[in-house]
């Protein structure tokens, strides 16, 4: 017989849902801008990303379904410092994609326009997009399930759509003519599988709700391995797809290039409707992301990592100054690289956010290593490797900015470590004054 309780848990359908839905986000539908440079590199890196989100998330379901979560399986094997430091590049991994998903959401409203495809329209568009979920946010607007299950469909809509393109194309030998001049390298592969990876990942936040989550042991390893499969080969697909559409030298300039090639097979009338399921995803996803910003800065500032300020909440327990933060930071982001191209720009972004993400990732594929057998760590050893190569891959800038915020870390760290230091030995010594006893 099923408790009550059990009957609110969520199973492995709607686990597998949230794996499904945290992956799918607008980043995929701009990659292959991105990715043309790369040629054949880029089919193979989405192969090579696809085995590796999968080995990670063998990892981390190995640790997850213990039931005390990723940052306290971490914090219990390597100390609470280096558990810090995940978790602010957790945060930071966060807010930084907010940035590359208002760029994503502007270039996506900007293919109704030819003339909106311009930096003065793309940069101010996406700080108002993120500025208007920050404002969602901090109202406390949750969306159900059941929505969440509906706009999982519209995202997958144009990946679908150009799939269906591809294989009705009269001009499949098109595609050999887009990797020639491009020749498979280790350098190049490296940084076409970070930039993929960018597009797979999400797939952890499955993990945050083990407690609620029927049977964790059985289910979470389903749900993440089966997600991030059918996802990875989606995604593997509809890549190639636009490859095999899409002419070169329009995939390179293209604003929205799944909604040009659903366009060149179905009319404007289709390509319009990708259009919006594209933005309708930027939207999704950078909500949820600016949700995710908001809670873990919040989730620091209580266990006293960030200013007591960022712990405060209203209404329904909503940390207003924490959202307001990781917001804050996501637009300083943006303005601080404004002088690059749009393609630049994005591409930068979901470098840093994958090279934050690999951060988790990897540590928690160490402390997988720590906690297995002996016959489950072939997998976890080809997730730490793949860990390793992606980082190579981010590429030295976006690893240099990487270290920068985690030496940040450390020092904040140091700072209200002391300041708490300082309170309890104030509030000690105020106790023991003889003003503070009882005559």
């Amino acid at each position: 017989m099923t408790t009550d309780g059990n009957s609110r848990q969520l199973g492995l359908w709607m686990t597998s849902a949230i794996v499904v839905g945290s992956m799918i986000g607008s980043g995929v539908f701009l990659l292959p801008v991105s990715l043309a440079p790369f040629g054949i590199n880029s089919v193979v890196g989405w192969i090579v990303s696809g085995l590796g989100a999968v080995a990670i998330a063998y990892s981390l379901s190995k640790i997850s379904r213990r039931g005390a979560g990723i940052q306290a399986a971490i914090e219990e094997v390597v100390g609470p410092t280096v558990g810090y430091l995940v978790t602010f590049a957790f945060w930071c991994s966060a807010w930084v994609s907010v940035g590359a998903l208002g760029i994503a959401t502007a270039t996506a409203v900007s293919w109704l326009d030819p003339r909106l495809q311009t930096s003065a329209f793309i940069v101010p568009f996406a700080l108002v997009s993120i500025l208007v979920h920050t404002l969602v946010n901090i109202r406390g607007v949750r969306a159900s399930g059941g929505v969440s299950i509906v706009t999982v469909f519209i995202r997958i809509f144009p990946l679908f759509a150009v799939i269906g393109v591809a294989a009705a194309t009269s001009a499949p030998a098109q595609l050999s003519g887009q990797f020639a001049a491009v020749p498979m390298s280790a350098g190049a592969l490296a940084s076409a599988v970070a930039l993929t990876l960018f597009a797979l990942t999400g797939f952890e936040n499955a993990t945050a709700p083990v407690e609620k989550v029927r049977d964790p042991g059985r289910v979470l390893p389903r749900a993440l391995l089966g997600g991030v499969m059918f996802v990875a080969v989606l995604y593997l697909f509809a890549s190639s797809a636009i490859l095999i559409v899409l002419p070169k030298q329009q995939l390179m300039s293209s604003a929205a290039p799944f909604a040009d090639a659903v366009g060149l097979e179905w009319g404007s009338g289709a390509a319009m409707v990708a259009a919006g399921a594209i933005a309708v995803a930027a939207f999704g996803s950078l909500n949820a992301n600016l949700l995710a910003g908001g809670e873990l800065a919040y989730s620091m500032a209580l266990r006293g990592g960030l200013p007591s300020m960022f712990a405060r909440t209203r209404g329904a327990k909503t940390p207003v100054a924490a959202h307001w933060l990781s917001a804050a930071l996501a637009m300083l982001l943006v303005l601080a690289n404004v002088s690059r191209t749009t393609t630049g720009l994005f591409s930068f972004l979901v470098l840093l956010t994958t090279a934050a993400t690999l951060v988790l990732y990897l540590v928690g594929s160490a402390v997988a290593w720590e906690r297995s057998r002996a016959g489950e760590r072939a997998i976890i050893a080809l997730a730490i490797g793949f860990c390793v190569f992606a980082f190579w891959g981010a590429g030295l800038e976006a690893d240099l900015w990487l270290l920068a915020l985690l030496a940040i870390a450390y020092l904040l760290r140091m700072i209200m470590r002391r300041l708490h230091s300082s309170d309890q030995h104030s509030t000690l010594a105020a106790e023991a004054s003889p003003a503070a006893l009882p005559e």
